[in-house]
């Protein structure tokens, strides 16, 4: 029989060499959905165990605990408009309800501050912190999201505003709708009438305690598509809503374990054992949405699941190529009439991965190559007609260094030998290509 160390060490030579080695074509069914699944859970471990994940969801607890009450102020002056406001306490309590009666008076504590909230005598300055308040919350949510999506960049200033207001202001109402027409539906005669019919009774008592999960979901499906700065499919969005709704579901009643024992913290920490409970189920929370936006990114991209988690060096002629190939296909757009391409349809096009090709796409715009559209996604197009920009000054702008590179450029200490050698290699590139133009290239005869 082995010993520990021996199980430890097969177990760690299957996940470091045979999980990845085996050819998933050549097994059946199951054990390709056996091997899938566990490289899947390696990968979502790693990514977990990496810290990156738990330190964002503990700076979400941070940001939370400043932009809670000015976020629920928000809300609850919306949620007034369309006389649903009475509705908030219900959300609350069930969102702390691992909490226990500490979870109660947390929630008093907080509609209390609302309600002392006086919007009217903050003045124009304090109604703009407060709506800076709100927002910061929902960028650094944002900036997390993009993080595991990979995305190089935030969404401008001039969209954070309009965006993540109308969620802000949009989200509450639509959220107590849904919960309004649930409850009048159930309350219906028709649905009292089915509840007398089994199986449809059972069905329908099993379906109305199941309502909170299923919003749950849909509430982490919404923000797993909305919120990061890329393009994320609806379905990829629900694979991580259900697995991230589930956990947090399933965390609760764990959580709610623990609380009850959380009497003992009282004598150590006294006033702030509540304050100490809510902000670990604050982080909880915040960690449980970030592994469901994982899962979701990993569920998109598959191919992104594999034993190293490290980037993959491109060689100065695959970035070159590549950088070529993205001003090709947008100039091709633009020259065929066809509509502006986003990231993701450059992706697609030229089945590279997004982050890649982000980068090239970020290169060619600081090289005043192409423009940024005010779309959402953004979509890209040429600077200028493709007609007016030759191959040869295409070739320099993209060789050209940034101005930290152009400083390291100075420092370094160069030989004639080499610099005569660069010199023939730009007169040799510039006397083969000659004065053909982007268009020439990517004109449909061409």
């Amino acid at each position: 029989m082995q010993g520990p160390t021996g199980v430890y060490g097969s177990i760690r030579g299957f996940l470091l060499n045979e999980l990845w080695r085996v050819d998933l074509e050549q097994l059946s069914s199951v054990q390709r959905w056996a091997y899938k699944s566990i490289r899947f859970l390696f990968v979502l471990v790693r990514e977990v165990s990496q810290g990156q994940l738990t330190l964002r969801a503990m700076s979400l607890v941070y940001t939370t605990l400043l932009s809670m009450v000015p976020l629920l102020a928000v809300s609850f002056s919306v949620l007034k408009a369309f006389g649903v406001h009475n509705q908030i306490e219900p959300l609350l309590y069930n969102l702390v309800a691992p909490l226990g009666e500490q979870g109660h008076e947390i929630v008093l504590n907080l509609l209390d501050f609302v309600e002392n909230m006086k919007v009217g005598v903050l003045g124009s300055v304090g109604l703009a912190l407060l709506l800076y308040t709100v927002v910061s919350l929902i960028q650094k949510v944002e900036v997390s999201f993009n993080y595991v999506w990979r995305a190089k960049s935030s969404r401008p200033i001039s969209r954070r505003f309009s965006d993540y207001l109308s969620v802000i202001m949009v989200g509450p109402v639509l959220v107590f709708s849904a919960m309004g027409l649930t409850a009048s539906m159930m309350n219906s005669g028709i649905v009292q009438a089915v509840l007398n019919i089994e199986p449809f009774g059972s069905l329908l008592v099993l379906l109305s305690r199941l309502i909170p999960l299923l919003l749950v979901i849909l509430a982490f499906t919404f923000a797993y598509v909305f919120v990061p700065n890329t393009r994320v499919s609806f379905g990829s969005a629900f694979v991580g809503g259900v697995v991230g709704g589930t956990l947090w579901q399933a965390s609760g009643l764990v959580f709610a374990e623990f609380a009850a024992g959380s009497t003992k913290y009282a004598a150590i920490y006294s006033g702030f054992a509540i304050l100490i409970m809510f902000m670990i189920w604050l982080y909880v929370s915040w960690l449980i949405l970030l592994i469901g936006a994982q899962v979701a990114f990993y569920h998109q991209y598959p191919e992104r699941i594999r034993l190293s988690d490290q980037r993959v060096a491109l060689s100065g002629r695959f970035r070159e190529q590549l950088t070529l190939l993205v001003i090709f296909q947008i100039a091709r757009a633009f020259v065929s009439k066809a509509p502006p391409m986003t990231v993701d349809a450059l992706s697609d096009a030229l089945q590279a991965p997004p982050d890649r090709v982000g980068e090239a796409v970020e290169l060619l715009a600081s090289r005043d190559l192409l423009v940024e559209t005010s779309s959402e996604p953004p979509e890209y197009l040429v600077a200028r007609d493709p007609a007016t920009v030759t191959i040869t000054q295409l070739l320099r702008a993209i060789r050209s260094p940034n101005e930290e590179q152009a400083v390291m450029e100075r420092r370094v200490v160069s030989t004639a030998a080499v610099d005569e050698l660069l010199t023939g290699i730009d007169e040799a590139v510039t006397a083969q290509l000659g004065e053909r133009t982007l268009r020439d290239c990517v004109a449909p005869d061409a």
